[in-house]
């Protein structure tokens, strides 16, 4: 690891597109640090503040953005969503590879960021439903929605699928682990990147 800088990789994708199952495949079997996110929503059944979300108060968030805590954030539907610097520009600094899954807000925040940190050590992924119609089935499969909540959703992963073009890689989605393998070859290419190469590991050749 200390023989390159590490990787930032950014996923993003409509809700039920499976970039959150991917980048917890991914860290499970990687050395991967995966970011918890900060949100004001409430609480679901079974979630655990700091590891699923740390979930933060009104105030508690904009107090934490006035403090210029954030490294992006985000308002949707209503809830404010942000990842801390904490979460990640230590690791980084540290040689550990960080994934993220952020909605296309925040991925275009990260790349309109000043840091050149975090601008040389970003890359990011689109995972784009094959079609919409099997993406529709995909939801429907859940049985969480109404039909309006249905239709909300597709809108909603209509215009997020808007965005798909803006990203440096994009996996048109099929079988889990064929996605899965699809990231692991784009995480494998950017890690021999000849400009991630320290020189001190070059010395060494």
């Amino acid at each position: 690891m200390n023989q390159r800088k590490a990787i930032l990789c950014v996923v993003s994708g409509p809700s039920g597109s499976g970039k959150t199952t991917l980048c917890q495949g991914i860290r499970q079997e990687d050395h991967f640090y995966y970011t918890v996110s900060c949100t004001t929503r409430k609480k679901r059944p079974g979630e655990t503040h700091g590891r699923d979300y740390f979930f933060l108060t009104e105030e508690q968030f904009s107090e934490a953005l006035a403090r210029g805590e954030f490294l992006e954030h985000a308002t949707v539907h209503g809830r404010s969503y942000g990842t801390l610097k904490s979460e990640v520009i230590p690791k980084l600094r540290a040689g550990r590879d960080v994934i993220m899954d952020l909605d296309t807000q925040g991925a275009a925040l990260l790349r309109a960021c000043e840091d050149d940190e975090i601008r040389s050590a970003l890359i990011d992924v689109f995972i784009l439903p094959a079609n919409l119609e099997e993406f529709r089935q995909r939801l429907s499969a859940r049985h969480s929605e109404t039909p309006e909540q249905m239709d909300l959703r597709m809108n909603n992963a209509r215009e997020e699928m808007s965005h798909w073009p803006e990203y440096q890689y994009a996996i048109v989605s099929g079988i889990r682990e064929e996605d899965l393998q699809a990231l692991r070859h784009i995480v494998a290419a950017e890690r021999m990147r000849a400009s991630r190469l320290l020189a001190a590991g070059a010395d060494q050749i």
